[in-house]
């Protein structure tokens, strides 16, 4: 498949947005149990905004994948059976509640409404939740575009979600630990240590989809797409002098060895890379450091995303084989 770069970055973009807000929530609820201390309301406020820049980026670049972008609206229509239309609608819905529990502490609405036990409920709180529900939903209908596809082999699998949730959290796992390096916060280490969990996690997940893609022997061949059987069977011309929509759209143009660089270069960069560099930026207290390692794997993460693409293999490029 041809990547478009608007939709890499559409993905990319929006994955470290929810995984930061994530991040931001689970360290207040690690500070309610008392395991960390409680920041302050700017804390959470300032880094649920960056979040949601992340996610207005993201929306922002999707619009440059549209035919006719006044239309978008139309995307929605279809949610009892498309993936794209239940994206399109919970998109804006975790954009609305991120905003909120941002604005929640921005402005100190943080008063407790009522207790259970010893856990205090307050606006904040509630709006966390619901935010990780419709973050967590984003997940599964962003992935789920793509793993639904089923002439697709390569992305019709459940390691398809499984990669986009453990890919999106890391690079905001890892965001919140540059932002708390950044500040001078001592939560570094406590987001730190778990964008290292969830870098390694999302490297076996991605490392199995790889082995599993690399076994995968196509259902079509030249033969079966036209009905002869001879064995020797070659494709000459695809019918027509120059490219076409399909052969823009359903192929990437681009060599078995650039696919292997770029596969090696992700390799590299979303998984040991950052690891080594937010360790070092937490032994040495350097926020550079830290900041230097959720961009670079944040670069990988784009570069991941553009061979998740190219990857795929179109059937109908059986008939434009030639040119593709």
């Amino acid at each position: 498949m041809h990547p478009a770069f608007s939709v890499i970055l559409l993905t990319t973009l929006i994955g470290a947005g929810q995984g930061l807000f994530l991040a931001m929530f689970t360290g207040q609820l690690y500070a309610i149990a008392h395991f960390l201390p409680l920041q302050t309301s700017d804390f959470y406020a300032s880094g649920s905004l960056l979040a949601l820049s992340l996610l207005l980026g993201g929306l922002a670049a999707s619009f440059f994948h549209l035919g006719r972008p006044e239309r978008a609206w139309r995307a929605a229509s279809c949610w009892r059976t498309s993936w794209l239309s239940r994206e399109v609608i919970v998109l804006p819905l975790t954009m609305g509640l991120v905003a909120a529990y941002a604005l929640t502490h921005l402005l100190g609405w943080t008063a407790p409404w009522f207790r259970v036990g010893a856990l205090a409920v307050d606006l904040s709180l509630v709006l966390g939740v619901l935010g990780t529900l419709a973050s967590l939903a984003l997940f599964v209908c962003t992935a789920m575009v793509y793993a639904a596809v089923r002439f697709l082999e390569e992305w019709h699998s459940p390691l398809t979600v499984t990669n986009f949730l453990l890919l999106g959290t890391a690079s905001g796992f890892m965001l919140a630990a540059a932002y708390s390096a950044w500040l001078g916060n001592p939560l570094v280490g406590f987001f730190g240590t778990w964008a290292v969990i969830l870098t390694l996690a999302a490297a076996l997940s991605r490392s199995a989809h790889l082995l599993r893609n690399a076994r995968l022997e196509p259902r079509s061949t030249v033969q079966s797409a036209i009905g002869v059987r001879h064995s020797a069977l070659l494709q000459k011309a695809q019918g027509a002098t120059g490219g076409s929509f399909n052969t823009r759209e359903f192929f990437h143009g681009r060599s078995a060895r650039t696919l292997r660089w770029v596969r090696a270069f992700f390799l590299v960069t979303v998984f040991p890379l950052p690891v080594v560099l937010i360790a070092l930026a937490h032994a040495e207290a350097s926020s550079p450091l830290a900041l230097t390692a959720f961009v670079v794997q944040f670069v990988g993460l784009m570069a991941e995303r553009w061979y998740f693409f190219a990857e795929a293999r179109h059937p109908q490029n059986l008939y434009y084989q030639s040119v593709a």
